[in-house]
């Protein structure tokens, strides 16, 4: 049975984690969780390297047995490929996200850097995040996300997607309870709009300290981009690369060019 590390970046009681793994098994992987013992959003490409990590057992909402990190996302799945967890894993899947990573929002994602992790390890990975409302109130429904990336997970395997360097999957899902997508659109990155602000405040001791903060993010409407299937209702699938070289200023610079 094909193996699957399951990591996300929400920490492993968020109910995101246990909705993927359950569709996960529905389609019959065998998934393994090995999540960090709290929330690590926005935490991008960690290595921990200046401390000791930890790995100790954990249970999921439905009583199934997990495991849990003190270290980032990132660092989970380099445990598991490293030896930390018994056996040898086919693949690495990471989420349910609470909120979509698109963009430059991938530099940023502990979500979608654990993929990268996996891919660094040699196993194809798949980063799957939920466009849920910014500042939703109440719990999310995930059930007919995790259902449409397991089936999609499934695809893309079975397509032999095994190729070198090992790809990353980026896959977006519109927030469609009813599981009403109007379909699936392979995209490029898009352009993520921040309208981030600094807040620059005092302690009781008079000292300043800063939050960053500002309204959501938004993004351009554009075909074949993330953010524009998003905005249509399609769940958008990006493949990714770690090689963030800009060759057509390197091919331009090579030919004399600046």
């Amino acid at each position: 049975m094909t193996r699957i590390l399951l990591t996300n970046d929400d920490g492993v009681t968020a109910p995101g984690l246990l909705a993927l793994a359950t569709a996960l098994r529905a389609v019959n992987f065998d998934v393994t969780v090995l999540a960090p013992d709290r929330n690590w959003s926005a935490s991008g490409h960690v290595k921990t390297l200046h401390r000791p990590l930890r790995v100790s057992p954990a249970l999921l909402a439905d009583g199934s047995p997990a495991w849990k990190s003190d270290g980032a996302p990132s660092d989970c799945v380099a445990l598991a490929l490293m030896g930390a967890l018994e056996g040898d894993f086919d693949y690495v899947v990471s989420g349910i996200n609470p909120n979509a990573n698109i963009g430059l929002d991938v530099t940023y994602s502990g979500t979608v850097t654990a993929a990268m992790e996996g891919s660094i390890g040699g196993k194809p990975s798949f980063a799957v995040s939920l466009d849920a409302p910014e500042y939703h109130q109440g719990p999310l429904d995930f059930e007919s996300a995790a259902m449409a990336a397991a089936r999609i997970i499934q695809h893309l395997i079975q397509e032999g997607q095994n190729t070198n360097p090992a790809p990353i999957w980026n896959i977006n899902v519109p927030y469609r309870p009813a599981g009403d997508f109007a379909g699936e659109i392979y995209t490029r990155q898009g352009v993520r709009l921040y309208r981030d602000v600094l807040e620059k405040r005092l302690d009781p001791r008079g000292k300043p300290y800063y939050w960053i903060g500002g309204e959501a993010p938004t993004g351009v409407v554009e075909e074949g981009t993330d953010f524009g299937a998003l905005s249509q209702g399609y769940i958008s699938i990006t493949p990714l690369t770690m090689d963030m070289t800009d060759f057509p200023r390197l091919d331009a610079l090579r030919s004399g060019g600046s």
